[in-house]
């Protein structure tokens, strides 16, 4: 799989001080996939994430993007070869109109016309056209994450990256963030990590667990919630 993979890990460690965080981790993407990193906290899931995007540089290991080594590039190197990231703490401008935040993103690659284009189509895909003309800074905390992934899409990236999309959300919101993430993946490859179990059924295909740095059980979504092993690290309990 690795000469066919869009992303591909391949020994990737990250230790700080005496403390390995990630260790010797293999991880393939598949173009077009949905995949879920999951595992309690402290299992590492959240820094592999810094690792793939470029926030954290690998101790060891390498990491590559349609064949390109991107083991130690900066997030902007990252993001241009097709990346797109969102992380935990939204990113947007409050002072500005949801339609704006967009056009921020789309603009940065495209000429004027196109970049209205693509906010249009974002703002249609996302459902977010209603509220296309209010202030960010006066949105649910809901809203304000829908912003930011259609902002992430808006850049036209072949993978998205999110980290834990639907914290602090209510359930109606978290129902509506899965909707969305299963929309954009008809047409983009997701990587997605979150800790929210109930969550992770709503979008689940493919889902690698972690635990202690290593990859735990990596099987489609039905298999790993029926893992004794993925129950006890999550219930606190040694894993068998």
């Amino acid at each position: 799989m690795s000469g066919t993979a869009l992303l591909q890990a391949s020994g990737v460690s990250k230790r700080f001080g005496g403390v390995t965080a990630v260790d010797t981790v293999d991880f393939s993407l598949a173009e077009g996939e949905l995949r879920c990193l999951i595992g309690p906290n402290g299992a590492g899931k959240s820094t592999f994430f810094k690792l793939l995007t470029g926030q954290l540089a690998p101790s060891t290991g390498t990491i590559k993007f349609r064949g390109h080594d991107v083991t130690h590039a900066k997030t902007h190197e990252i993001a241009r070869l097709g990346v797109g990231i969102k992380t935990q703490i939204p990113n947007v401008f409050n002072g500005l109109i949801v339609r704006e935040n967009l056009y921020v993103s789309a603009i940065r690659i495209n000429k004027p016309a196109r970049a209205r284009a693509i906010v249009d189509e974002v703002l249609a895909r996302l459902a977010l056209t209603d509220i296309a003309d209010r202030l960010v800074g006066v949105l649910a905390h809901g809203q304000r994450q829908w912003v930011e992934i259609g902002a992430v899409l808006a850049q036209e990236p072949d993978l998205i990256l999110l980290d834990e999309p639907a914290a602090g959300m209510t359930h109606e919101e978290v129902a509506r963030t899965a909707q969305l993430i299963r929309e954009i993946n008809r047409t983009k490859a997701l990587i997605v990590v979150e800790h929210d179990m109930q969550f992770i059924r709503m979008i689940a295909k493919q889902v690698t667990v972690f635990n202690q740095g290593r990859i735990l059980v990596e099987d489609n979504v039905e298999h790993v919630l029926a893992n004794q092993a993925v129950r006890d690290v999550y219930l606190g309990k040694r894993a068998a």
